[in-house]
């Protein structure tokens, strides 16, 4: 274990991703149908001058963290620009010497009580006649935060699941949480690595899952309107859980080298299936998809300063 003891983020790039979803998805009183991928790549360096870049990526969920009725653009629009300013400011005060810390859940805590007056700055600088609410506020923080937990892990050499104990962390989880006032639990003593399987032999083999159902997700073939994608992939839930069953069962065929047989009962979806489908992933990890504008936003410290680049992804 080569841990470090402190870190400071001395630079950041900042990617837009729009993505298209399959189908609609609908919760509540909103459709999603596109979405903006937030993914931030961070660069930290220690005190001995070593330096690791980690990733990180959250969708910016306009529907789903800011249900209002302002205009959709007007939110994504905010969303965004808070991104890069919760980006800016930490690049700016570790490559002015302050923010440096020993562990990111550390560092995360503090940029989570600078939240709000990073949130206040952003309003004033504007001048929007709303306010952005904490949910979309911490959404939008939410890949520096990732990218600077992988980059910590870049640094040290180590799974950074590996990193949350105390040779690492420098302090107990009391120092950080506080439980509610009615509430029998203590902190004290505990780091995250006593709430995580750390031995391989103790992981389960399956794990509870569920399949999401939207609103105008269509159940069974009565429900299809002529507009679903023709790909190959599951349209019904029904189909969806025949597909995720069916492949579960052969799976425990090849394992257990038996026989099953799928019966009617199997269409309703089990904890223990993997009811998520299968999963598309588009771009690499410098996060250039291709054929979709790329819009980057990168702090250096070796310029000092920022520049803004707009251009088409690498393979456009």
């Amino acid at each position: 274990m080569d841990t470090a003891d402190s870190f400071r983020v001395i630079g950041a790039r900042v990617f837009f991703l729009p993505v298209q979803t399959r189908v609609p998805l609908k919760f509540g009183g909103q459709t999603v149908t596109s979405v903006t991928c937030a993914r931030v790549a961070v660069t930290v360096a220690d005190s001995r001058g070593r330096r690791g870049v980690g990733w990180g990526e959250t969708p910016l969920s306009v529907q789903w963290a800011w249900p209002t009725e302002l205009p959709y653009e007007t939110r994504h629009e905010a969303l965004k620009a808070f991104t890069l300013a919760v980006v800016r400011r930490g690049v700016e005060q570790g490559c002015a010497n302050d923010g440096a810390s020993v562990h990111p859940l550390r560092w995360g805590a503090q940029l989570l009580a600078e939240l709000p007056a990073i949130r206040a700055d952003f309003q004033a600088s504007r001048g929007d006649e709303f306010c952005l609410p904490p949910l979309p506020a911490l959404v939008a923080a939410s890949p520096f935060d990732v990218a600077v937990h992988d980059a910590y892990g870049q640094l040290c050499g180590e799974d950074i699941y590996a990193t949350y104990d105390r040779a690492h962390l420098g302090c107990d989880l009391a120092t950080l949480l506080e439980p509610a006032a009615d509430s029998d639990v203590s902190f004290v003593g505990k780091t995250p690595a006593d709430y995580l399987i750390t031995d391989l032999r103790a992981v389960p083999r399956r794990l509870p899952a569920w399949h999401l159902v939207g609103g105008l997700d269509p159940l069974t073939t009565a429900d299809l309107t002529g507009d679903e994608p023709d790909d190959g992939e599951p349209v019904t839930l029904v189909d969806s859980v025949i597909r995720t069953v069916v492949g579960d069962l052969c799976a425990g065929e090849s394992r257990e080298g038996g026989e099953e047989v799928v019966h009617g009962d199997h269409l309703v979806a089990d904890g223990g299936a993997d009811l998520s489908g299968p999963a598309d992933h588009a771009g690499g990890a410098d996060g250039a998809f291709e054929g979709v504008s790329e819009f980057t936003a990168e702090w250096s410290v070796a310029s000092g300063s920022d520049f803004l680049r707009h251009g088409r992804g690498h393979g456009g």
